[in-house]
């Protein structure tokens, strides 16, 4: 499975753009910056902003202290090489994929959630296509956000 994923329509320009969707989710930046700019637009709501903004946060501070603690290696295939450079060697769980659940799930009471998911479901996939992690990796990184984007409620 996979290297089934990780060989879907790769091409340059796939992969460019699947590099570029990962990059956003570094260090959850594209959901706490996005977070942040709806606290400054949608004034009414400000509070609930800020407060769904830190939940996100706190799933990546989480997610990067889990990954610390177990620290499994990146995957290491021969004949896939990853296709994105990495801020550590470490892979679980997945701090993309923690922060895009989390975001997905708080921002879910203040968005429609289901565009949310469908981005962060992207995410994941886009972190097991560039090689640089296995799919439980996602899968517990989904959980975690999930779960913290819950609590954060």
């Amino acid at each position: 499975m996979y290297k089934r994923i990780r060989s879907v329509a790769r091409t340059p320009a796939t992969v460019i753009w699947v590099r570029r969707y990962s990059t956003l989710g570094e260090h959850g930046a594209v959901w706490i910056v996005g977070g942040a700019v709806a606290a400054v637009v949608d004034r009414p709501r400000r509070a609930r902003w800020v407060r769904a903004s830190a939940t996100v946060a706190g799933a990546y501070l989480l997610s990067s202290t889990v990954k610390r603690l177990i620290g499994r290696q990146r995957p290491a295939v021969e004949s896939l090489p990853h296709l994105m450079a990495t801020p550590t060697g470490l892979s679980f769980p997945s701090s993309h994929a923690s922060s895009s659940f989390a975001a997905a799930r708080a921002y879910g009471r203040l968005l429609p959630s289901s565009w949310l998911y469908a981005g962060a479901t992207a995410m994941g996939l886009s972190r097991l296509y560039l090689g640089v992690h296995y799919p439980s990796d996602v899968a517990a990184g989904a959980a975690l956000g999930t779960v913290v984007g819950t609590l954060g409620r």
